[in-house]
């Protein structure tokens, strides 16, 4: 593959769920593909010393129905995530995420994540030794600022800097990281959202994939964000209330096939958890607990969550629990 294919801006789909720390994990992309064909999913985070020191199979390993799918990555230093980046392309992932915008100490003193858009050129230099690396897309999520610097050249000249090395793809949460005196939740919620220097940024880079994140809940919030990026990524509410993503590929993918039910999906998660019983000797509480909110506003629906959740089951066969569950729905 040439220079010139690599670094020509890729298809980036309309929709992306989140990569989110102790949630996003294969058995929650698998619930999450089950609801929608179409939106890209992401791998939990990843360090680059957990990858070329630890389990590589824990933490690569996937189920084939998961894709399209992102290993998101953290870390700073290039040739570790150069072999890293070769690491997920050969377990078969579509995409490589570099993180640049969690705002944990955790992270911070892995000299990773949002502390990086402090150092453009340092990005720069990852991004171009992943991308010498492998043929699939490298792409990086970020925040629109750092701290209480709120001027939009900030974001701006990342983005140009980075983008010169070969990334095409951006994904802008909408939200400035405090570095301290905020927990990773506070930075979530407490420093305001600013859409407007996400789609200044789409209006400065055309050539660029621009994908906004932050706060957004509704079907008509991402149909108002997608009239000035290319692309949205919804993180808790797809969590959540994950039965949403059910309307994905009809509304922002042109898809015509048939919204599963609620009824369908848990059935399919407890085959699910079935085989992963059998091939992993995984609890089926363990992955349960992503599908908490599938019955989210529906009558009798606490109790079907305090059925799934209840540890006291755990030794009960999933289609039992299931059984259960259900006998208080209307």
């Amino acid at each position: 593959m040439t220079i010139e294919e690599k670094q020509a801006a890729p298809a980036y789909p309309r929709m992306s769920v989140a990569p989110m720390l102790d949630w996003t994990d294969r058995h929650c992309r698998f619930f999450h593909r089950l609801l929608s064909r179409n939106t890209l999913l992401y791998t939990e985070m990843v360090t680059t010393g957990a990858l070329l020191h630890g389990d590589v199979p824990r933490h690569l390993r996937f189920s084939p129905q998961e894709h399209p799918l992102a290993l998101q990555l953290g870390g700073s230093e290039p040739h570790d995530l150069a072999r890293c980046a070769r690491l997920g392309q050969d377990w078969g992932y579509n995409e490589i995420n570099l993180n640049c915008g969690c705002p944990s100490e955790r992270v911070q003193r892995g000299a990773f994540g949002a502390c990086l858009m402090n150092e453009a050129s340092l990005v720069a230099d990852c991004v171009k030794a992943m991308v010498d690396a492998v043929d699939i897309p490298i792409t990086v999520k970020h925040r629109i600022g750092i701290d209480k610097v709120e001027s939009y050249d900030f974001v701006r000249d990342f983005v140009g800097t980075v983008s010169e090395a070969g990334c095409q793809v951006f994904i802008a949460h909408a939200r400035n990281a405090w570095l301290k005196g905020l927990s990773p939740k506070e930075n979530r919620d407490i420093p305001p959202l600013r859409y407007d220097m996400v789609y200044r940024l789409k209006q400065d880079f055309p050539h660029l994939r621009i994908a906004i994140n932050g706060g957004i809940a509704t079907t008509e919030q991402v149909q108002t964000h997608l009239q000035h990026v290319d692309s949205v990524m919804v993180g808790r509410e797809a969590y959540h209330n994950p039965f949403w993503l059910s309307e994905w590929d009809a509304a922002f993918f042109g898809a015509n096939s048939a919204t599963p039910t609620r009824d369908d999906v848990e059935l399919a998660m407890v085959d699910y958890m079935e085989l992963e019983a059998a091939n992993h000797g995984t609890s089926w509480y363990a992955i349960a607990r992503h599908m908490l909110g599938l019955r989210h506003g529906q009558p009798g629906s606490r109790k079907w969550r305090q059925v799934w959740s209840d540890h006291r089951l755990k030794a009960r066969p999933a289609a039992e629990v299931m059984a259960l569950a259900r006998a208080d729905l209307r």
